[in-house]
């Protein structure tokens, strides 16, 4: 079975490495407009109906599932549901955190299940990349929007969902990026602290408090049709942050009926805001890139801007020096 998965491993990384010199020729648009078939793709489909809605959705989020692992909860709930939002060509930021921070087997006695959260592609060669890449980790998540900057909101809302749907008992969900990096043993025992009973109705994370940006050549831009306030509800960074599972199936509700924003955090902070749950404000989730020093990162949950490189790098010496005080 090793030799298999190695030669499996192999494999996928030198696709991954030739489909990558195809695109760097080719040299795609990031603007997916296109809605090319999926070839290949394995599809698990599971509907999902929650009850208790009186109203027609607004935002249905009428997608299906391309690549589904239903079964990762069956035997037992997770304590930790991480979900890592990332892009088809990110392959070696997937297994830097595989190897590091996102391995489900660090924590004996603790379950943590890690997905990576994904759409489709434009192109099919990299939407077949993932499709293998996923036989082998078993960790993909993928549904039929285009993958896509301004479709990061429903990058979000397929995890939702997903947890609601196939791992409701769970204890936590962290949502994050894969150019982050999580200091671990902060986050489950400093923050989560399994030996405590499990808090229900809870977000926490880098609390913003901010307005729309009106210029429109910030990447942030808010048109005032979309959204014509002057202030945003308080909301937790994209980068890092941390629910109770309960919120999951709240918040995935929510959205049926609220106006979808492209804006992934402040859409999210709108929906905590209709559910009358507020975030709580940690300052061990920081949202910027910090150098890194070992002291400074044991006081810390999330870094962002991480390399996967640097991701092993931390990692590794982190590890070998838990002995070291500060």
């Amino acid at each position: 079975m090793a030799s298999k998965v190695s030669c499996l491993y192999i494999l996928t990384v030198v696709c991954w490495a030739s489909a990558l010199w195809y695109l760097s020729i080719t040299r795609p648009t990031s603007s997916y407009t296109g809605h090319r078939q999926v070839s290949s793709i394995s599809i698990a489909r599971k509907n999902v109906s929650f009850g208790n809605i009186r109203t027609r959705p607004i935002n249905p989020h009428s997608f299906d599932f391309l690549i589904n692992e239903p079964s990762k909860c069956e035997k037992s709930a997770p304590f930790l549901v991480i979900l890592i939002s990332t892009t088809h060509k990110e392959f070696d930021a997937r297994q830097a955190i595989r190897e590091t921070w996102g391995d489900e087997n660090n924590f004996k006695g603790i379950k943590i299940t890690t997905l990576f959260l994904l759409g489709k592609n434009a192109d099919p060669v990299l939407n077949q990349m993932v499709e293998q890449e996923s036989q082998i980790f078993h960790d993909i998540i993928v549904e039929d929007f285009i993958d896509s900057y301004h479709n990061l909101t429903l990058k979000t809302l397929m995890g939702m969902r997903w947890v609601a749907t196939f791992c409701s008992k769970a204890k936590y969900v962290m949502k994050t990026d894969s150019d982050i990096f999580v200091n671990m043993d902060n986050l489950i025992y400093k923050l989560l602290k399994p030996n405590t009973k499990p808090r229900r109705r809870y977000f926490t994370g880098y609390v913003i408090n901010g307005g729309p940006i009106r210029d429109v050549r910030s990447k942030w831009y808010m048109p005032r049709d979309l959204y014509p306030d002057s202030n945003y509800p308080p909301f937790c960074s994209g980068t890092g942050y941390i629910f109770s599972a309960d919120v999951a199936e709240l918040i995935y509700k929510t959205s049926l009926h609220t106006r979808l924003l492209h804006l992934e955090d402040v859409y999210v902070g709108l929906c905590l805001r209709k559910l009358g749950i507020h975030p709580f404000q940690n300052s061990g989730f920081n949202h910027w890139k910090m150098a890194y020093s070992l002291c400074r990162y044991r006081r810390v949950i999330t870094v962002h801007q991480i390399t996967p490189e640097e991701m092993h790098r931390i990692w590794n010496d982190m590890s070998s020096k838990k002995h070291l005080r500060c």
